[in-house]
């Protein structure tokens, strides 16, 4: 075996599911960049295999950096894009999570989102990386895939009996109205806010954690989960995801 193959093995590989359309360009590409900047490898997926597109009003639209996507997170797309997993993906039920370290699951709010949110494949998938004790990372509307994945030996989400966070109802209903006001895109909106349906699947509702303020990026880390809220909080994310990743590696090879 030569060294460029010991190398590719010892690479951490990281999933990223998407929907064909409609994800938060900067929830995706800003971890996306944070992995790659470390020579890890990112694997993308979506249902069929078709390449996925991030919402064009989050590239697009008003006031960058606040309610679309910012430079940095623009150009992080624009890198991501290029690459060739990203133009190869796999199909959500070709997901093996042997092979993968970890798996990140990005957020948005347009109605493609729902291809994603909704699959019960992906959420088999997911249950599979839990129950191999893989890191799970997901943010913003992103946390509905685990809060949905029902543990077949507890009966409960996988997200019971931790402490998360996902996009607070404050931000859920602003956005509802802002969408319907303004650009009338069709934002995705449930029966319950996010906020609403993740607390719902806890053990406790205080197991749910908004954070102290909205524009002070928030994360919370616990066992094998990172959760965060929205893409104000993606580079801090990005940061604990990473660290979480690289301290479970540590502990592999110490072990």
């Amino acid at each position: 075996m030569n060294e460029q193959h010991i190398a590719d093995e010892n690479t951490p590989k990281i999933l990223m599911p998407l929907p064909d359309r409609g994800f938060d360009p900067t929830e995706a590409a800003i971890p996306w960049q944070a992995c790659n900047s470390r020579g890890w490898r990112v694997t993308f997926s979506t249902e069929n295999g078709t390449i996925a597109q991030a919402d064009p009003n989050k590239l697009k639209g008003p006031l960058p950096g606040l309610l679309s996507a910012s430079s940095k997170a623009k150009e992080a797309y624009q890198q991501m894009t290029q690459d060739s997993s990203y133009q190869h993906p796999i199909r959500y039920v070709d997901i093996d999570p042997d092979q993968y370290q970890a798996i990140l699951l990005p957020g948005g709010d347009a109605p493609g989102e729902r291809q994603y949110l909704d699959s019960a494949l992906l959420q088999s998938k997911v249950l599979q990386f839990w129950q191999q004790e893989k890191l799970i990372g997901a943010i913003c509307h992103g946390v509905l895939v685990p809060a949905r994945t029902i543990d077949p030996q507890t009966g409960h989400s996988i997200l019971y009996g931790h402490k998360v966070t996902a996009a607070p109802k404050i931000l859920d209903l602003l956005g509802y109205r802002l969408d319907s006001w303004f650009l009338k895109r069709g934002y995705i909106m449930y029966a319950y806010c996010v906020a609403d349906e993740v607390r719902a699947c806890l053990q406790r509702p205080e197991d749910f954690t908004e954070g102290p303020k909205l524009f002070s990026p928030f994360v919370v880390s616990d066992g094998n989960l990172v959760t965060s809220r929205w893409y104000l909080d993606a580079e801090l994310f990005s940061q604990r995801f990473i660290e979480a990743l690289e301290q479970r590696i540590k502990e592999d090879t110490l072990g």
